[in-house]
């Protein structure tokens, strides 16, 4: 399965911002996934297995639980085949912040009350 074809789920997509805060045990992962979605354990647990299989994810084993935490690889891939387009949106990005930082230094130089439009 292509990269772009496994992010493409939502469901896959959430579950991959919840392990960017760290490693958490399937059950939590199901638990919020159930409740967002609305789907069942078992279709958690094949978004999981698909996120795992296409190596997005490592599973370790702790007792009778199920860890999983995020695995960089695929995600920098994905930045590195990224870098070709970035540059459709970093300048109008830079262009951007050029016309915040020139908005606050005219409202640091007008003071409160005063018309700048004459």
């Amino acid at each position: 399965m292509h990269a772009f074809d496994v992010l493409g789920d939502p469901v896959r997509r959430r579950i991959l911002e919840l392990l960017a805060d760290g490693e958490r045990a399937a059950g939590e992962i199901s638990a919020v996934v159930q409740e967002e979605f609305g789907i069942s354990q078992p279709g958690v647990s094949q978004h999981l297995r698909v996120l795992r299989e296409n190596g997005f994810t490592t599973v370790r084993a702790a007792g009778t639980r199920r860890l999983y935490s995020v695995d960089p690889a695929p995600l920098q891939e994905i930045d590195r085949w990224l870098d070709r387009y970035r540059r459709f949106w970093t300048q109008r990005l830079d262009a951007l912040g050029t016309e915040i930082a020139r908005g606050k230094r005219e409202r640091r130089h007008t003071s409160p009350g005063e018309d700048t439009e004459t």
